[in-house]
């Protein structure tokens, strides 16, 4: 999209400042910035003809063009053909891990140093923001520690560019049941945090909120060897307890369950979100919905390890796990289930996030509105974010806009023409 005018040159001055991860003295930029589209999507509905108004890094209005018009000093920017929508919000990320067709996660756990790879998680923060992802929840480490506490530092401090981060540092997992692992003979460094019991539970909750957590995550089922199911971990007093000492410290906590036994301790125990559910069944579905628990079925990450494992998507047929993440899917729709949108992006390429919002719209049964609603008010809504995902004043200026209706088409938010956050363009 070519703007002309002053206000390319503004643009262009501010994202030369972005580029260099510095912050814009005040004076650089105006503190108004009014924002003309063909239609404005404000996380629910499509408004022809609107235009939105931003005063520093919240949005001052909202409403029809003809009757917002830009106050003495501020800037304007013409965007005809396109759709501005809130910032998109990630809701499953991992920024410490690239896609596993190119390494594996074992050897990405065991061979690669943290240098390397919070070298590579800048680089994953920039593309998540360029591909209109103004926030992320990042849901562990995978052995890194903490360092995705520093990476979103390094975000809120303009050192780098990058979506607002809310990080899970390690996760907890039950001794034994995670990996790597490698012959009995000899313990290696784990992809989470190992804790049982209250002592060592306690301990390991407060010790991760300590060092900078926003979110406990927990696997409340996994494989406990390499070639058998996943079962149930943690026992429903320990998930319990956990979620009591993250709660008591305004924390909430998220599990990582597909058996229907791991989702059901994690609901009774009162967790945000149930990420994954591959053998989600009606009967834990209707308890979610009773509890308020969102599930995020993360489809991108089983399409992407199918097609890694050989599977020619489009001509060989169906795996049975993308056959049955698709009854786990449809059953959870129709229990009423909140759908929030995470694909759980390190396992394919950061940048292509919204590859999960067009699988559930092509594939999974959600039309192109309902994804759209799910990844911008829908997540803020379930990961508890009344400031962002919708386009209303007070609310932050986190915004993008894409060519053409993705109302209609969920594959226009790949089409990405401007990239908005806090009141700043960062792409255009």
């Amino acid at each position: 999209m070519r703007i002309f005018g002053a206000s390319a040159i503004f643009s262009l001055v501010l994202f030369s400042h972005l580029s260099l991860g510095q912050s814009t003295p005040s004076t650089t930029f105006p503190t108004q910035l009014l924002l003309r589209p063909a239609a404005v999507f404000d996380g629910e509905t499509l408004h022809l003809g609107w235009a939105v108004l931003v005063e520093n890094d919240k949005i001052k209005a909202v409403g029809p063009s003809a009757q917002l018009a830009a106050p003495a000093g501020a800037r304007t920017l013409e965007l005809p053909g396109l759709t501005l929508l809130p910032g998109l919000i990630e809701g499953h990320s991992h920024m410490l891990l690239h896609p596993y067709n190119e390494t594996p996660w074992n050897d990405q756990v065991l061979q690669e140093s943290q240098a390397l790879r919070v070298a590579r998680a800048t680089a994953h923060a920039r593309r998540t923001l360029e591909a209109g992802f103004t926030t992320a929840r990042d849901l562990g480490s995978e052995g890194a520690g903490f360092a995705d506490v520093g990476l979103k530092q390094a975000i809120d401090q303009n050192i780098i560019p990058g979506p607002r981060l809310l990080v899970a540092t390690r996760a907890l997992v039950a001794t034994g049941s995670y990996g790597p692992k490698l012959s009995t003979d000899v313990d290696v460094p784990q992809g989470a945090q190992e804790a049982d019991g209250v002592d060592d539970i306690i301990r390991a909750v407060r010790e991760q909120i300590g060092k900078g957590a926003d979110i406990i995550k927990v696997y409340a089922d996994y494989r406990w060897g390499a070639n058998e199911p996943s079962r149930a971990t943690f026992s429903q007093d320990e998930l319990n307890l956990i979620v009591q000492t993250a709660r008591s410290a305004g924390r909430p906590v998220v599990a990582h369950a597909s058996t229907p036994e791991g989702m059901r301790r994690a609901t009774l125990a009162g967790v945000q979100t149930i990420e994954h559910g591959d053998g989600g069944t009606p009967e834990v579905f209707k308890l979610m919905k009773q509890r308020g628990v969102a599930l995020c079925p993360t489809v991108a990450a089983g399409d992407a390890i199918s097609q890694y494992r050989g599977w020619h998507k489009g001509q060989d047929p169906v795996p049975e796990r993308i056959q049955q993440k698709r009854q786990s899917v449809k059953a959870a729709l129709q229990s009423g289930v909140e759908i929030a949108v995470g694909g759980d992006v390190g396992v394919f390429t950061h940048g292509e996030n919204v590859r999960e919002a067009v699988l559930l719209a092509q594939e999974y049964g959600m039309s192109p509105l309902q994804v759209l609603r799910a990844v911008t008010s829908g997540n803020a809504h379930a990961f508890q974010l009344p400031d962002r995902g919708r386009i209303q004043p007070g609310l932050l200026a986190d915004l993008m806009a894409v060519s053409g209706d993705p109302t209609q088409d969920i594959t226009t938010l790949r089409q990405v023409r401007l990239v908005v956050k806090g009141g700043v363009i960062v792409k255009q």
